[in-house]
Parts: structure tokens; sequence; C-alpha cells
């Protein structure tokens, strides 16, 4: 047997400090603004509620717009998010309330685009925008049913929407959109060509909430529905799935070897009419220690599940430690492709090393095995 050293994956904190150093901290920063500065705020996508995935870009919607779309420049993160920002036309300055509703734009709706409005209210589309890193969400429109028999059902469209900031010092620290003393202007009777007339308001609110902990206001108020305890009832549902499997394994092989114990428990004149040689699982005793058929396909399997379990400790790490910014669009998703890229290392270095105790020879099939097994 050929004497080697077993595998040793490099240690965390080297990947740790060179991913937080790009997410960034949760305590960095933020804007500051004087009082009547511009806040800019971003529209970014719509979607059905009870499909949070499947986004599309604000403004293909019938909606006010801009004569050019400006789109913000994002972050890794916010692209595997599915972001589309981009400039709006609503006009919010620092601590300036508009009380009065204040005109948006007017907007002339066609055959087509009424018909695009009715579906996306029917589909209880959401829209989502962005003012310093606080997403506010609401609906594009509102639907009534109501009776059985005559059946009753209503679109409308929000027109007017109404925002509400809460500041501390010179900085945004809570956002929220809503439609409130607004009724829903009817789609159900509109003729193409009809002009709707969009309006906003908005009302700034001073808070004691310190920046550092604006994120508790985010967790707090969650537009989508919480799913907590159907998680935990699948993660016990799979528990005891596999309880039930290592019981039913376990049964099975106390029977298949009860024979075997039996032979050797016996007596030594009776053992001898047992004495035939191996027997059972005496067979294949000696296989654990043969080489396996496809030594190649085992050591990626071992090199990239290594990299993923550092992945993993690296993301569990850096969350207990503090470095995601809550607010950040998608800065998980940024930290584990950054880890990933440089874990890919500890991949190589895990495979390449039993793929040596295994006594390889086809180094090359390794190397493109690990690198292209999740790639």
């Amino acid at each position: 047997a050929m004497a080697s050293r077993s595998p040793r994956t490099p240690a965390l904190p080297l990947l740790l400090l060179a991913a937080a150093a790009v997410v960034g901290r949760a305590h960095a920063g933020g804007s500051h603004f004087k009082e009547g500065e511009v806040v800019t705020l971003y529209v970014n996508k719509v979607g059905p509620y009870h499909n949070p995935h499947e986004t599309y870009h604000y403004y293909t919607l019938p909606v006010c717009r801009p004569e050019h779309i400006e789109h913000k420049s994002l972050t890794l993160g916010e692209v595997l998010d599915g972001d589309r920002m981009a400039r709006s036309i609503y006009e919010l300055h620092f601590r300036r309330d508009v009380l009065q509703p204040r005109k948006l734009c007017d907007v002339t709706l066609a055959q087509a685009e009424l018909h695009q409005l009715h579906e996306a209210i029917e589909e209880l589309y959401y829209f989502e925008f962005v003012l310093e890193d606080v997403p506010l969400r609401g609906f594009v429109g509102y639907v009534e049913e109501s009776g059985f028999l005559p059946h009753s059902h209503k679109v409308g469209l929000w027109t007017h929407l109404h925002f509400t900031v809460e500041y501390n010092g010179d900085q945004v620290i809570f956002a929220n959109v809503s439609t409130r003393d607004a009724k829903p202007y009817s789609l159900d009777e509109l003729e193409p060509g009809a002009v709707v007339t969009h309006t906003y308001t908005v009302k700034w609110q001073p808070t004691s909430v310190p920046y550092e902990r604006r994120g508790e206001r985010l967790r707090d108020r969650s537009f989508f529905p919480k799913t907590l305890e159907i998680h935990w009832l699948s993660i016990i549902n799979s528990m005891v799935l596999v309880f039930l499997l290592i019981g039913f394994v376990l049964i099975i092989l106390m029977r298949v070897l009860k024979n075997d114990f039996a032979r050797y428990n016996v007596g030594d004149e009776a053992a001898e009419d047992f004495d035939q040689g191996d027997n059972g699982w005496k067979i294949i005793h000696a296989d654990v220690f043969r080489f396996p058929q496809h030594r190649s396909l085992l050591c990626a399997v071992l090199g990239v599940g290594s990299q993923f379990l550092t992945l993993t400790t690296g993301i569990l790490v850096m969350a207990l430690m503090g470095m995601f910014n809550v607010h950040r669009h998608g800065a998980i998703n940024s930290a584990a492709i950054l880890l990933y890229a440089f874990t890919c290392c500890i991949a190589g270095y895990v495979s390449s090393g039993f793929y040596r105790r295994l006594q390889g020879t086809n180094w090359v099939w390794n190397i493109v095995l690990t690198t292209s097994l999740f790639s």
C-alpha cells in the first residue's frame, strides 16, 4: 500500500475576507441627504404575486414612464435576482411632504394595453420600487368578485399611490407604498383611447430607529406570505422518512445476517458441519480494499462536495458575523458566486489528493471532470 497524506482543506479566513471585501458590511455608510434634496425612486419589476420568480420589467406595463429610460447599474446579486431597476418620474424631495395629490402623468390606453392591464390585475400582479435599497411593493390593481347568481366581477387599476418615508437625521430608514384613501379606477367599461391620470402623495415621518437597525423594519413587514410553518412541516416529514428508511434497512440487514451470526456462535463440533469456506457476507469482505471502477468520478464528487461544504460554511459564518447588508439586493447571491469561484482550488486539491491515493494515472480526465461536474 502506498502511503500518502490525507488531503487538507485550506483555512476559510482568507476566503471570507475576500468575499466580505466585495459584499460589504451591513453597518457601512448609506446615503446622506440635505433637506429638499432629490431622493431617487427606482422602478424595478412586476409579476404575479403567487409566483415571485416570474418577473418582468415594470415598464412593460402601460404606466407612466420617462421619454428616455435610464437603467441603474446593477450588482451581480441584483442581476441574479432578476432586478431591472430604472429611474422613475416620481419626484421625492428629502423631508418635503406632498399632501395634495400631485399629477404624475396621463396614459392613453389602447385596446391591447387595456387587455394587458386586465390580465395583469386578474393574475394579481404586484410591482416593486426601490428607494435607498428599501423595496416598496404593492398591487397593480384590484379584483372584486361577489355573489354566485348573478356573479359580479370587477377589475380596477390603482391610479394613486401614497409614499410614506421614515428618516432619522439625514438618512432614509424605511419606506412604504400604499393606496390609502384611494379608489381603484374601473377598467370594466373603458373604451380604447381612454385617458387615465396617475397621481401620488408623499409623507415624511421622523423615526428613532438608527440606520444600522433599519433591517429590522424589513423583517417585520414582509410583503410575501410567510411559509415558516410549511418549511418546518417539510423538515419534520423528511426526518421521519429518513428514520423509517434507516429502520427498514437495519431490519433487512439483521434478517440477512442472522444465519451468519448463528453459524459463528455454534460450538466447535457443529462448526465443522458448516466449514465450507467463506459464506455469506464474508465472500466480499476483501472488496473494501479494492479500488473502485470509476475512481475519477468518485474523486471528482469528493472534491466538489468539499467545495460546497466550504462554500456553505463560509456563507453561514458570514451571515452570523453580520457581513450581509439586508437591504442590498442580492448580497448573499454575490457572496455565494465569489466564494464558489474562490473555493474551486479546494475542489481540485481534494479531488487530486484522493486520486493520487487511489493510484490514478489519467490526471487530465480527473481535472476536467472535477471542473465540469457542477458547472
